[in-house]
């Protein structure tokens, strides 16, 4: 069963995670090894929250396109899977430290964003013992965009499912704001099973 969760109970835990994000000592050191994906103006930046979740977000292979390709050879049919390698994209996103038995957190970014927007709520959800995703969505974010012929709402859902199914594999709560929120209520509807 999938959670959305209201956008007072996201604001609370936001002013929550805002107020207590003090007393987190993180340190930006000068050696963070950024992954090769990453843009190099990453370099330049100073919030040491940031930096620290930078290091940590990974490219994950989704497979983008699990539809069958049928050809018609003399009166037979035969299908064809394609291969998970050959339509697939390298998704960004940070994953959980922590595996737990609750019931995930997934984070979606707000619009013209990526998984980075919650470098001050994500170390506060670690701490607190809880599973924790930040996925870019697809379109945004640090992904390999390459193979992405279309970036539509249908496409968006459809790489989150295969994300999903591929790598979380169970009822997850969904926090988004924004276009987060957008793709986590398109996704409920879709895919209550999530």
């Amino acid at each position: 069963m999938l959670t959305l969760t209201s956008a007072s109970s996201a604001l609370t835990l936001f002013q929550e995670c805002k107020t207590q994000r003090r007393r987190f000592a993180i340190s930006a050191a000068a050696d963070d090894k950024f992954p090769s994906f990453l843009p190099k103006q990453m370099e330049e930046i100073k919030d040491p929250f940031a930096r620290k979740l930078a290091t940590r977000i990974e490219r994950l292979p989704v497979n983008v396109n699990s539809l069958f390709l049928i050809f018609f050879f003399r009166l037979i049919y035969v299908t064809f899977q394609v291969s998970f390698s050959e339509k697939s994209i390298m998704s960004s996103c940070v994953k959980p430290l922590i595996q737990s038995n609750q019931n995930p957190v997934v984070l979606l970014h707000g619009f013209d964003s990526s998984c980075l927007e919650w470098r001050y709520t994500f170390p506060l959800l670690e701490e607190a013992g809880l599973e924790t995703w930040a996925i870019d969505i697809l379109g945004w974010g640090f992904s390999n965009l390459e193979r992405i012929k279309s970036c539509d709402v249908a496409s968006k859902r459809e790489h989150f499912y295969q994300l999903w199914k591929s790598y979380i594999k169970r009822p997850m709560t969904l926090v988004g704001p924004s276009l987060g929120a957008a793709v986590a209520v398109d996704f409920a509807v879709n895919h209550p099973e999530a």
